[in-house]
């Protein structure tokens, strides 16, 4: 095991196109950390140059403390695991995580070993005989990740791993992925496009938007106080809803107001000095109820998505939606006019998950209440947070 430094890390390709910007990170020995971002934000591109297999423009990559930027993939002592499982079809399971150790001349006793220690770990005993045509996608994928245990590396390097299965295996297996990371205590980096499986993988997460990183840290902080709004706006399933808004000082006290509501701010001092400037106002979905602490919210409830343990209530609100290239990096124009479609009505779309056997019914008016110690401001021009949500109080025993 090893510990990974990434240091003014850079990719320009030959196009001039700018992949990877002056990265620096750090990530400790065992632990498990996840790139995270959209397609094209420069996080596969990282991921193979800490692997040699993309050439660095600048910077340094640093394992077990020893620079590798010379040195050629197979002297990294790296295991890689990729989206496509690139399984030898005509071997069986045994001999396909067997084939690199074999190819690194290992001996028969010291190849068993190994081989048979990774299928108990990853349940693939029974199929060590079987051909990859004979298994399912998830045991497919397993076997690919046999044959990097087995090489017992410094670290681990997963790409979009999961991306070929269904929704619900891809749900199996991170939890797998996860058990086995913690199991062999193996460094690992981890890229997905997917905030919600880096978000329930992940020691740390970063999150990584045209070449350069937004914030990294770990998954509940990501949640609770984002750095600026595109974090704010892709991390979170529903997304939080983000509207212009203003803040202004009343008898002393701070509102915010937005079209035609009006919350009550709180003691926030930072805030103060934005007031009567329009800024971009963030509430997250739980944090309007039905029937909860904060302050109400008069809407005209559109759809009412019952999900069972909870409830999704669509509706708008009368005030511009926060128009930033951040949100439209994150939507895109066809979704942004989509979700306008959404409601039958004009304003900004808002989704409100609540409690389920909430009375709200479509096409009706309904009070909710919206916590206004949750609420998250954001500079328009910028994108940076100008003041972050309370934290929730610690559960103690």
């Amino acid at each position: 095991m090893a510990d990974i430094e990434l240091s003014r890390l850079n990719k320009v390709y030959a196009d001039g196109t700018e992949a990877v910007r002056d990265l620096d990170l750090a990530i400790a020995d065992g632990e498990l950390v996840v790139f995270v971002g959209p397609s094209g934000c420069g996080k596969t591109s990282a991921l193979r140059m800490v692997a040699g297999l993309e050439e660095i423009t600048s910077g340094t990559v640093t394992i077990g403390g020893e620079v590798v930027n010379d040195l050629p993939p197979k002297a990294r002592d790296v295991a890689m695991v990729f989206q496509n499982y690139a399984l030898y079809p005509h071997m069986n399971v045994y001999d396909n995580m067997a084939f690199g150790l074999k190819m690194r001349g290992f001996d028969r006793a010291e190849m068993r070993r190994r081989v048979e220690r990774a299928a108990r770990i990853l349940g693939l005993t029974e199929v060590l005989t079987k051909r990859p045509r004979h298994l399912s996608g998830g045991q497919r994928q397993r076997v690919a990740m046999g044959r990097a245990i087995v090489r017992e590396p410094q670290a681990f390097l997963m790409d979009e791993p999961l991306s070929n299965l269904d929704a619900k295996l891809r749900v199996q297996m991170r939890a797998e992925i996860a058990r086995i990371q913690r199991d062999l205590n193996v460094t690992t980096i981890y890229v997905t496009h997917d905030q919600s499986e880096a978000m329930t993988l992940g020691d740390r997460v970063c999150v990584m938007r045209a070449g350069v990183l937004q914030q990294v840290d770990r998954p509940q902080v990501l949640y609770d106080a984002p750095a600026n709004l595109f974090v704010a706006g892709f991390i979170g399933s529903p997304a939080m809803n983000i509207v212009e808004a203003t803040v202004e000082e009343v008898d002393g006290a701070l509102v915010v107001r937005f079209g035609p509501h009006e919350l009550s701010v709180g003691h926030r001092p930072e805030l103060r000095a934005h007031a009567g400037r329009p800024l971009a106002l963030g509430i997250r979905p739980e944090d309007i109820s039905s029937a909860g602490p904060g302050e109400p919210l008069d809407v005209l409830v559109d759809i009412k998505e019952d999900m069972g343990a909870e409830v999704f209530l669509h509706f708008a609100v009368d005030a511009p939606a926060a128009q930033t290239a951040e949100l439209r990096e994150i939507l895109g124009d066809e979704a942004l006019e989509a979700a306008e479609e959404q409601t039958h009505h004009h304003g900004t779309p808002f989704i409100a998950r609540v409690e389920r056997g909430a009375s709200a019914r479509e096409g009706e008016r309904a009070k909710l209440m919206v916590d206004t110690r949750r609420l998250h401001f954001f500079d328009l021009e910028s994108g940076d947070a100008i003041a972050r949500a309370e934290q929730p109080a610690a559960i103690t025993a």
